[in-house]
């Protein structure tokens, strides 16, 4: 006898983390010299980057039909959002990256989201909700768009590039979080 699976469905945690993004990038916007907003949104976009790496493209892949190309499209979506942000980290302009999660936040409410929704069981959707919270504490909070994009070795690298990211931002004082604005 198994137990009824808790937590939070994928969609949930992906679309709370969108307004999370998007008030961030709209903070950014306001004032573009507001480098300790500027630093939590490239933390809090890479963490939830590599977390969709990690769970929501391979659920993607393996229970929409055609979702091969549709994870793969992502992905180098993703990729060029890392090199922006990247950029931001270090002083460039933010309008280029509004933009970018801008369309990488409605891509995945009006597409990927969706037939996710539409294909998975509720108990599915829980348990990768479950893990994308999870994968996130332990993720980068840097952007680093040279590391490995694809299970299983984003899951190894992930992790250990987060522990060196996180080590770095206590010796600099870094803020990472938006509570800590």
């Amino acid at each position: 006898m198994g137990g009824e699976t808790t937590g939070r469905s994928i969609i949930d945690v992906v679309a709370e983390q969108h307004r999370e993004i998007i008030s961030l990038t709209d903070r950014l916007a306001a004032d573009p010299s507001d480098r300790k907003v500027a630093s939590v949104l490239v933390a809090t976009v890479s963490r939830h980057l590599s977390a969709e790496e990690q769970y929501l493209y391979p659920a993607i892949r393996t229970v929409v039909p055609g979702g091969g190309p549709i994870a793969d499209r992502e992905l180098a979506e993703d990729q060029e959002l890392l090199r922006l942000l990247s950029g931001l980290e270090r002083g460039g302009d933010a309008t280029n990256i509004t933009e970018s999660i801008r369309r990488h936040v409605a891509a995945d409410a009006e597409e990927l989201l969706p037939l996710l929704e539409q294909m998975a069981p509720v108990e599915d959707l829980i348990r990768l909700g479950n893990r994308f919270e999870t994968s996130e504490e332990a993720a980068p909070t840097r952007p680093h768009p040279a590391t490995p994009a694809r299970p299983p070795w984003n899951k190894v690298v992930d992790p250990l590039v987060g522990v060196l990211d996180k080590l770095r931002d206590a010796v600099t004082g870094r803020t990472t979080y938006t509570r800590d604005l």
